[in-house]
């Protein structure tokens, strides 16, 4: 267990920020209510004989390689034994509504990306002689204490790097990453890491020899920007575990969307339809995740040309959409060049975004952000 301590002394004006991240918070939530469940393996998702994905699976589960996001079906085929449990949302509502309530006894300054993680600001918390890491191993005993869930988390300076560090002490631990820490703890960080950078894009990366944030340090962003466009300044930043963000106790999702850049352009509609399953297995792991169903508004997809001219395609509506749903903005986007293909992006607009400002794209086109 570390115990070092974030952002005192001649660090005193860092920012001290929290990433706690509930240890397999459906299937330990199923466990904790099914004591019949324990130390079984199980996925939270929906029959095999459907289309449906895992919003998580047990410890022992993961041993066979199954995972969250993965297809039912694949994960019975990984582990035959598997005991698929369905979703029970307003269960899991509840148990993150009490730990929420542990995270305000702290700090009002309490960011949710989800029902099972958040980032806290505990910058100017006195108690505890000031210490994050004191106050993240309180949180956790408060959690396992009065819901008998476990929790693990990260300490760092900003955002970005909190969600890494509570990665490295899973399941039930904590990891410090000091400010005097980052240059060092950067380096050998795999491109993986990074948010944003997928299977596709990692792929990608190594292609050009970019294995670690080392490889992306000795790049300027300029250079960077010759594979990777306007995303070159956060690869940049991210490479030396720069994040500027705020933790943003009272913001409301807008959107919920995920996009790929591939390596190769795709060269016609069919090859686009055919990256769609994946995309949209990412992106409905990620919605029934965040539980907010009944806020969407909208779906919209995004096409980046082999230019990097961009257009954008939405619907409105309150239902959840389909892969076909997406399939049709993707043939309307398309319709507009009818050219090699770098990036496909598809997601929805939630309830709160309407007020958005429209602007034309560089096809002509009306746009939105996404």
């Amino acid at each position: 267990m570390v115990t070092r301590s974030a952002g005192e002394g001649k660090n005193a004006g860092v920012r001290k920020i929290i990433h706690v991240d509930m240890d397999c918070f459906y299937a330990a939530v199923e466990m904790k209510y099914r004591p019949e469940l324990k130390g079984k393996p199980i996925g939270v998702g929906g029959p095999a004989n459907s289309r449906s994905v895992l919003t998580t699976a047990s410890y022992e589960a993961r041993r066979y390689g199954v995972k969250s996001a993965m297809s039912s079906s694949q994960a019975l085929r990984l582990c035959p034994q598997l005991i698929l449990v369905p979703t029970n949302f307003s269960l899991y509502r509840k148990e993150s509504q009490a730990v929420r309530n542990i995270f305000e006894r702290f700090t009002p300054l309490v960011e949710p990306l989800s029902l099972d993680e958040a980032y806290l600001d505990v910058s100017d918390i006195k108690e505890f002689n000031g210490s994050a890491t004191l106050i993240a191993k309180e949180i956790r005993a408060l959690i396992e204490k009065e819901t008998g869930l476990t929790a693990s988390a990260g300490i760092a300076p900003n955002k970005f790097l909190a969600k890494i560090a509570s990665d490295w002490n899973k399941p039930n631990g904590q990891f410090t990453l000091r400010p005097e820490d980052v240059a060092a703890f950067m380096p050998t960080l795999k491109v993986e890491k990074i948010h944003g950078v997928g299977k596709v894009t990692a792929k990608k990366m190594h292609s050009l020899g970019y294995f670690t944030c080392a490889d992306l340090q000795k790049k300027s962003v300029a250079e960077l920007a010759q594979h990777f466009g306007s995303w070159a300044q956060g690869l940049y930043n991210s490479a030396r575990g720069i994040d500027n963000r705020r933790v943003e106790p009272h913001g409301e999702r807008k959107s919920l969307t995920v996009e790929e850049t591939y390596h190769d352009d795709l060269q016609t509609l069919a090859d686009c339809y055919a990256k769609l399953p994946e995309l949209y297995q990412d992106w409905e792991t990620r919605m029934l995740r965040a539980n907010e169903r009944e806020k969407i508004r909208g779906h919209v997809v995004k096409l980046k040309f082999h230019d990097f001219k961009q257009t954008t395609h939405e619907k409105s509506s309150r239902g959840w959409p389909l892969i076909a749903d997406f399939e049709a903005l993707i043939e309307k986007a398309w319709e507009r060049r009818s050219e090699p293909v770098r990036l496909i992006g598809i997601g929805v607009r939630m309830a709160g975004d309407e007020s958005r400002e429209k602007r034309k794209d560089s096809t002509g086109q009306l746009t939105f952000d996404l």
